[in-house]
């Protein structure tokens, strides 16, 4: 199944909840009043710095992120290394078009060996932005989502145990005090290594054949045995956030959690450019409704986190380097002394055990049947799955208002943000209008 080491506080998650109520992702706001992005003020965790969360150690590798330019106005990518930020708006005006660059690597070669822009120490978080500030456009140059005009997709079932958490999910209709009976049930009644076989092979179809004769079919196993992944659109078009940034739970949610996963960068044309780390923020029971909520499930405000930076391939660091990625979860309660549980959970999702190629979930979501100008990111599923207990037995892992999630990889870096209620963090309100008029004032090409 998912999911590695745990360790609950005495307090229960409701409790955890509660205590968090008067503190919206710890910036000490009031319910109900809007907060910034990821302002750290009031918080129970220390706001990370740029130093923080790149991977500073990685001197040699070719890296693409995107800063908010407060002198001009305007978000410009940059290209990244050790402690430097590059603008490179003079070679694209946007992430989209930057990737599409078929020498991307070299070009930044060229970058790199000019004095940088910025270093990383004059660069902010979302989460070290001042009360009061506008998160949209901030005063101080900030780093953002590594991505802007990119459609974001997602995989979903693209490992065993995230494939039998799905029909949990189902059986249990969204309901997580039944979801630990119906996973002994299944695991009883499967009596087979799901994980060894190949999806739409002849293998896989007998195994379909024998769950539909102990009546344990589902629309989940279709996906994750049969010859069609899962691929689906996880939200608009500029609207990710990145690293120090808050990320959104809906009220109307009880029952979600993190998924750590790698991030396929791929251009118009469908060549994978790099990866980065994302956090398909999931909610259990929503999606365990009904797989027709799917939307409402995933594309909420603030719910896909990508970042801090694309590395892009290399000779240093090629596709195949990226097959064999390994991405550590942590989630950290805030402490007791803070109103918090305490709690702390870690997990590990490793590429290898995927069940699909990496081309395979390209083809599926890009070719002659559907095209993206504009290039795509493609989220490519967890093996992540939280099944322990964080406060009432039998109810599983959930999110608290006030966790700090962190999903990385030395080779990437830290993709870190706090948990908030949706509807309480500061509202989504810079789009393509915004952005293409930002670029045309400042004599920008996307």
């Amino acid at each position: 199944m998912g999911g590695g080491a745990v360790t609950a506080g005495d307090a229960s998650a409701a409790a955890a909840a509660a205590a968090a109520a008067a503190s919206v992702a710890g910036t000490g706001a009031p319910a109900g009043e809007s907060v910034g992005a990821g302002a750290s003020r009031g918080s129970a965790f220390p706001a990370p710095s740029l130093r923080d969360v790149l991977p500073v150690d990685q001197t040699s590798g070719t890296f693409v992120g995107r800063v908010w330019d407060p002198a001009r106005g305007v978000p410009v990518p940059v290209a990244y290394r050790g402690t430097g930020l590059w603008d490179v708006s003079h070679l694209a005006g946007t992430s989209a078009t930057l990737m599409e660059r078929s020498a991307l690597a070299e070009d930044l070669a060229q970058v790199y060996a000019t004095a940088p822009t910025w270093s990383i120490d004059e660069v902010r978080l979302p989460a070290q932005l001042a009360a009061g500030e506008d998160p949209a456009r901030p005063t101080a140059p900030t780093l953002l989502a590594p991505v802007d005009l990119q459609v974001l997709k997602a995989c979903g079932v693209t490992f065993a145990g995230s494939m039998i958490e799905r029909l949990i999910e189902e059986r249990a209709q969204g309901d997580p005090a039944r979801a630990q009976r119906i996973r002994e049930e299944m695991q009883a009644a499967v009596g087979v290594d799901l994980g060894a076989v190949v999806p739409g092979s002849a293998e896989a179809a007998a195994v379909k054949e024998q769950l539909l004769a102990l009546g344990w079919w589902s629309q989940y196993l279709e996906v994750g045995l049969g010859p069609d992944p899962e691929v689906f659109t996880k939200g608009p078009v500029l609207s990710a956030v990145g690293t120090g940034d808050a990320i959104g739970i809906p009220a109307f949610s009880a029952w979600n959690n993190p998924e750590p996963e790698l991030t396929l960068v791929v251009t118009a044309e469908g060549r994978i450019a790099g990866v980065t780390l994302g956090n398909d923020v999931n909610l259990r029971d929503v999606e365990g409704r009904s797989a027709l909520l799917l939307g409402m499930a995933k594309d909420n405000n603030r719910s896909t986190a990508l970042g801090p930076v694309i590395r892009v391939f290399d000779e240093g660091f090629t596709l195949e380097d990226a097959r064999t990625v390994s991405i550590e979860l942590t989630v950290e309660g805030a402490p007791e002394a803070a109103g918090g549980d305490g709690y702390v959970l870690t997990g590990l999702n490793t590429c290898g055990s995927l069940s699909r190629t990496f081309e395979s979930l390209v083809e599926a979501a890009l070719g002659r049947h559907h095209q993206y100008p504009d290039g795509c990111v493609i989220l490519t599923g967890t093996l992540f799955a939280p099944t322990e207990d964080r406060g009432v037995p039998g109810e599983g892992f959930t999110h608290a208002p006030g966790d700090r999630v962190t999903i990385e990889n030395p080779l990437l870096g830290r993709l870190v943000n706090a948990v908030g209620r949706t509807e309480e963090l500061a509202p989504w309100t810079y789009g393509t209008r915004a952005l293409f008029a930002d670029l045309t004032r400042v004599g920008l090409r996307a």
